[in-house]
């Protein structure tokens, strides 16, 4: 290690942290070489003693509360939740008590110490399916560098207005909103985005497909079918108008009215086990809302031929 940088160094030493939080751990001096406080960039000679004097604090100041958690897996390292549609991820404004990250703290209050309360990625409050959260700063490293290396594969199920012809990629940065900061859109000084899909089953006015993600921008689904003319059904942001096939029964028609959530489903996870290199999977069903309407548009499809 001789000559290398001082955060260089303690990356490779302790592998369990990631490199920002240790270069803040050496400017705050919990990292001593050699009894002395040294600089991220200053150079080791080789021989020295490194000590890291850290206590891990609370990064969260929120709250534990006991909310209902469907716990698909769970270890020591990790936890893989299915998340209803209506239920927010991180407390945030409106939405200050009753989230996920509220209810993961009460069952596992060891998240407090890790940023984000242990959740390395999120869905949006009406989308449904399965969320990895980590349960230690390691495993959190970990999960992390995965999703930056885009070796974890998320794929999603989305009932989208109009008949795709087929599948396709959509490689198109996304930024905030020009005039409304609510909404995201496609952006050439946004962030590069970039998603896959494929047809699973076109119905008379709607298609539904199988979405993978290279990238993980918010709203990337919904802002990415609805720039290629096909949004989501019950999008209420970015869905535009409402299809309804023409002389539909009356249940169909009422259940696509009332369907007052983005038709979008994370149905299946594939990631590394951060301690054991493990790889595993996931997968769960659509929520009943979402099959019950896929159920009538097939019905609705074969009424028709």
């Amino acid at each position: 290690m001789a000559g290398k940088r001082v955060d260089q160094v303690l990356a490779e030493l302790f592998p369990d942290f990631s490199r920002s939080r240790l270069q803040k751990w050496i400017k705050d001096g919990f990292v001593l070489v050699d009894g002395q406080k040294w600089r991220p960039k200053d150079n080791v000679i080789g021989g020295e003693l490194v000590e890291l004097l850290v206590v891990v604090d609370d990064e969260t100041q929120w709250k534990a509360e006991p909310v209902a958690l469907d716990i698909v897996y769970e270890d020591e390292q990790i936890i893989v939740i299915n998340k209803p549609a209506g239920l927010v991820v991180h407390p945030g404004a409106g939405n200050s008590h009753g989230t996920l990250s509220n209810g993961l703290l009460y069952h596992a209050p060891q998240t407090a110490s890790i940023p984000r309360g242990g959740i390395v990625h999120r869905l949006d409050k009406d989308t449904s399916g399965l969320l990895v959260a980590a349960k230690t700063l390691a495993a959190h490293h970990g999960l992390v560098e995965q999703l930056q290396a885009r070796t974890v594969t998320r794929e999603y199920l989305a009932l989208c207005n109009s008949v795709m012809t087929a599948g396709g990629m959509v490689d198109a940065p996304i930024g905030r909103h020009p005039t409304n900061r609510l909404r995201m859109a496609v952006r050439d000084n946004g962030k590069p985005a970039v998603t896959h899909y494929r047809v699973e089953r076109r119905f008379r006015v709607h298609t539904l497909v199988r979405v993978n993600l290279e990238t993980g921008r918010t709203h990337q689904i919904r802002v990415h079918m609805a720039y290629i003319g096909y949004p989501l059904v019950g999008d209420v942001v970015y869905g535009g108008r409402l299809k309804i096939p023409p002389a539909c029964n009356q249940v169909f028609a009422n259940a696509l009215r009332n369907f007052k959530r983005q038709a979008l489903h994370a149905a299946s996870l594939e990631l590394q086990h951060p301690a054991s290199g493990e790889w595993m999977h996931w997968r769960v069903d659509m929520p009943d809302d979402m099959q019950e309407l896929i159920n009538l548009a097939e019905q609705d499809l074969q009424q028709q031929r």
